[in-house]
């Protein structure tokens, strides 16, 4: 037997104990070290980029200016960012509604269905390949399939625009947190006579809730905040319409663009309120996320 194994006679440590356990301290320090210092660089910018935001955005942010009309002329002081609030979460809720029901299925089909099946890699592929497509991609998409074709920029062209952004996301996470869910419990239920789907409905989607829930909040929020699949998709109005289907309508994010490369002041003003909007927006996204999952996260454990 080794020295390295064998106890001194008194009965304490091995000789080689101490110098391998001072080792693993010392390493483990120095990667806690790095590890912080690597997030409080990545939160710097983050912190100082919400802080200016807030800022500036403050300046002109009052519940008129969530509520009211925009200014016919961006030169022209005061107006509010009342069609674009409501346009945001029109097209984003209705870019919700086509992408998380087909994304959960496509999903389910991938983990519980296609396994290792030709089409389910090719499902796999494309979904990963999709995720890594720029935005602006989408939006042309959308536009040569559906702007040009019906001659009309609208809600719903640009609802398209962003379910076709979250559709990946959505199939990714719900593959990835239907494989978590352990193999014993659908064995169970199908030793208790459940068939297939019924196993998938009360036993493995319930353990996988919260994973699935907060990627598509998670995905709603990514698509309340792009701008280029919108700006060809939708059009600018200066007044507030809820018909997705009907006329032009407008969004923060392109609010944001246009305001922002006014050079006027007042439109400049517009765009850092605009900013600060959509932050709260998706800030109130994530917050839902997380009480989603922890909600979820109980009741599994109860």
């Amino acid at each position: 037997m080794s020295t390295a194994t064998v106890p001194p006679p008194s009965g304490g440590p091995s000789l080689t104990a101490a110098p391998h356990s001072r080792r693993r301290k010392l390493s483990n320090a120095v990667a806690s070290v790095l590890i912080s210092a690597t997030f409080l660089i990545a939160l710097v910018p983050l912190v100082f980029l919400v802080i200016y935001v807030v800022q500036q955005g403050s300046k002109v942010m009052s519940w008129s200016f969530v509520t009211d009309d925009l200014p016919f002329v961006d030169r022209l002081p005061g107006g509010g960012m009342g069609p674009a609030v409501v346009g945001t979460l029109l097209i984003t809720g209705g870019a919700a509604l086509m992408a998380i029901p087909l994304g959960v299925l496509g999903g389910i089909y991938l983990n519980e269905y296609g396994g290792t099946r030709p089409l389910a890699r090719l499902i796999r592929f494309l979904a990963e390949v999709m995720t890594g497509v720029p935005s602006i991609v989408m939006g042309l998409f959308i536009y040569t399939l559906v702007v040009l074709n019906t001659k009309e920029r609208t809600g719903f062209a640009g609802a398209l625009a962003l379910a076709c952004l979250m559709l990946p996301i959505v199939i990714r996470t719900t593959d990835q947190m239907l494989s978590l869910v352990p193999a014993e419990l659908r064995e169970g239920s199908y030793a208790l006579g459940s068939r297939r789907v019924r196993t998938i409905r009360t036993v493995v989607l319930p353990n996988a809730a919260a994973g699935i829930v907060s990627g598509a909040l998670i995905a709603v929020a990514r698509a309340a905040g792009e701008t280029a699949p919108l700006l060809f998709t939708i059009g600018v109005v200066t007044e507030t319409n809820t018909d997705l289907f009907k006329g032009q309508n407008t969004a923060l994010s392109v609010q944001i663009f246009n305001n922002a490369t006014s050079p006027f002041t007042p439109a400049q003003d517009r765009a850092w309120g605009a900013a600060l909007t959509l932050i709260v927006i998706v800030f109130v996204f994530t917050i839902l996320a997380r009480l989603v999952t922890a909600f979820f996260a109980r009741r599994q454990t109860a």
